[in-house]
């Protein structure tokens, strides 16, 4: 996988800096914009070279705003914001720039006023004004627009978090999202819901959130909760895009880049997840176990930190990396100077099980403790695992204490071109960082490496029979820093795949 990092200013198409890593297989983008008009109209660009429709909302009130998804796309129509008295000039141009004949706005005078549908009829659009007495009223007025269905999804109207979560999902199926308060369902809400004939409705949040009470309430709940913002936006990830290998990454702690992003999200058919001024361990979680590698960043780096934009940028992220800990069990490997294989080589792989994960990349280990699984349990674990690459961890020993040195093993009876790179990218970082005598990439018969058919790897740290490599072996920040370079060498491997 080769990566590249481009920053620039593209004046004659766009008016917004676009900046990622691309590769053949994954990519990490961010939609930025100088504020959160400006991201809007981005996200725009990004999904829509024209549109009849603009579906228009307060830059500064989310509440009118929280059901609009799946409005906008069934209308086509990217979301836009304003200032209450007066159409914004960037989201003007974007209007004209899509050729929109036609703008729904979202909320009343208050959010949206005359002024700015006076200002959009003179430019020749037809307008339209969902509005309601309050929050609850606007998202039932936008679902009777949207039109009935027999499952809806019901959210906490005076937060936005997991309303804006399950918006893509929710706008790609045509489902409404209504809204409630904690521990009383709206009458006008729940009259929609009886004259639907609802037979399923999607709780979204926690009973902090949404209350026993207001679940007991409406036809065959289903909740997807979690104990924070992020944990809702990882579990609708995980029941509604375990498959997909794109997420778009937004703020949890503002509405407005989730908001706009909603709708590109929905044709895209990605997950919304949450960050804060780091990435929260839930929204790691989802990172991993669903294996997303391509991201667009919504909002510029004071919503999402360029820490951030480059830690989703590393290789490893969303790879599936079995690690094999040789020997183990009653098979103790080589022994020798005090040490023992199966012990040394457990510990370098629980350190560079340590660093994959941080790294966001989903780990399998062979074995965790002292057991020992046969070499055949070994390759079948790894051939069933949908892994991307297997590193199986030695130490080497001979019948004399002279030789010394690391060397890293492939085979080319499967991907053979992988397998012989990812030796020479661990062996390059293995030699440069422990200072250990460069004994090479060799070819060689190992069953791990033969039978495996994933790009795999066997690597040997060093010699346990050699009392200068033992002394090395037996030092625990040499293991760790055994643990990194391959780590690196891991990385490196995605880099130029």
């Amino acid at each position: 996988m080769k990566k590249y990092f481009v920053t620039g200013v593209l004046t004659l198409l766009f008016s917004f800096v676009l900046v990622f890593q691309v590769s053949a297989e994954g990519y990490t983008v961010r939609l930025d914009g100088q504020d959160r008009f400006q991201v809007a109209v981005n996200v725009s660009k990004n999904g829509w070279t024209t549109s009849s429709n603009v579906v228009l909302a307060n830059y500064n009130a989310y509440a009118d705003a929280l059901a609009a998804a799946p409005l906008a796309y069934k209308k086509n129509a990217p979301i836009l914001l304003t200032q209450p008295k007066t159409l914004t000039a960037a989201t003007k141009q974007e209007i004209q720039r899509l050729r929109a004949t036609s703008v729904t706005i979202v909320g009343g005078t208050g959010s949206i006023s005359d002024a700015v549908v006076r200002e959009l009829k003179n430019m020749g659009l037809s307008v339209t004004r969902i509005s309601g007495k309050d929050r609850f009223e606007v998202a039932n007025n936008i679902a009777l627009q949207v039109g009935k269905k027999d499952k809806v999804v019901l959210a906490y109207g005076l937060n936005f978090p997991d309303a804006l979560a399950i918006a893509p999902y929710a706008a790609r199926n045509g489902y409404s999202i209504l809204l409630t308060n904690k521990d009383s369902l709206p009458a006008s809400t729940k009259n929609i819901i009886t004259q639907w004939n609802v037979n399923q409705t999607y709780i979204i949040g926690g009973t902090g959130s949404i209350s026993q009470n207001v679940y007991n309430q409406v036809p065959n709940p289903l909740r997807i909760g979690g104990a924070n913002r992020f944990e809702v936006a990882e579990n609708i990830a995980g029941r509604f895009y375990s498959s997909q290998s794109h997420s778009y990454i937004a703020t949890g702690m503002t509405f407005a880049d989730a908001l706009t992003g909603s709708v590109l999200a929905a044709k895209k058919n990605s997950p919304i997840l949450l960050t804060a001024s780091y990435i929260p361990s839930e929204t790691k979680s989802a990172i991993i176990n669903n294996g997303y590698q391509n991201f667009t960043v919504l909002g510029g780096t004071g919503s999402v930190s360029g820490s951030i934009f480059n830690q989703l940028s590393v290789s490893v992220v969303g790879k599936k990396i079995m690690v094999d800990p040789g020997h183990g069990g009653s098979d103790p490997g080589a022994s020798g100077n005090g040490l023992v294989e199966k012990e040394i080589v457990l510990d370098v792989s629980k350190r560079l099980n340590s660093k994959l994960t941080n790294s966001m990349s989903k780990v399998l280990m062979t074995r965790t403790g002292d057991t020992y699984p046969s070499l055949d349990q070994r390759v079948n674990q790894a051939n069933k695992s949908g892994a991307d690459i297997f590193v199986s961890i030695h130490v080497n020993s001979y019948t004399t204490s002279s030789p010394n040195g690391t060397e890293t093993w492939w085979n080319s009876t499967y991907a053979s071109a992988d397998s012989k790179l990812l030796a020479e990218e661990i062996q390059k970082e293995m030699v440069k960082t422990l200072g250990t005598t460069d004994r090479g990439v060799k070819h060689g018969s190992f069953k791990v490496i033969t039978s495996t058919q994933i790009p795999s790897v066997l690597v040997e740290i060093a010699f346990i029979s050699n009392p200068d490599d033992a002394k090395m072996l037996a030092d625990s920040s040499f293991r760790q820093k055994a643990a990194e370079a391959i780590y690196r060498g891991i990385v490196n491997y995605f880099n130029k795949q």
